[in-house]
């Protein structure tokens, strides 16, 4: 069994959720804020050695037409900064429609955690999911 921890990366807030590889499900943990556009690492760090994840996923967000955008590439940092830091394997998974998909999940369910969180928990549930 593999845990994982997912990312909606973002300039403002990064939403995180946690998921295992057995049941192939995800589940939103937290939003937390950047400060002055930069993650907010010790809380990062509180997260990983809390729950020992096996790898982590970052959301990438594409243009329709795939190609990168500014937060892609701000996203892409992020991606390499999480490998450089925790040495863990890190994956990235488009998330052009995870936004989306967070938002009608708010508005189906009494769910108390914020679309930055379940956007997270869509971005690991779809990669869990392939």
């Amino acid at each position: 069994m593999q845990t994982l921890l997912g990312f909606d990366f973002g300039t403002q807030r990064i939403g995180i959720a946690i998921g295992q590889s057995i049941t192939r499900t995800a589940t939103a943990l937290c939003t937390i804020k950047s400060r002055h556009g930069k993650p907010d690492w010790d809380r990062i760090s509180e997260l990983i050695k809390h729950w020992k994840p096996d790898a982590l996923v970052v959301g990438l967000p594409l243009h329709d037409d795939g190609s990168d955008s500014d937060i892609s590439k701000a996203a892409r940092k992020f991606t390499q900064q999480l490998h450089g830091r925790y040495r863990l394997p890190v994956y990235t998974m488009d998330e052009r429609l995870s936004t989306h998909a967070a938002k009608q999940h708010l508005e189906q369910s009494a769910s108390k955690q914020g679309a930055d969180a379940i956007a997270a928990m869509v971005i690991l549930q779809d990669w869990l999911g392939t």
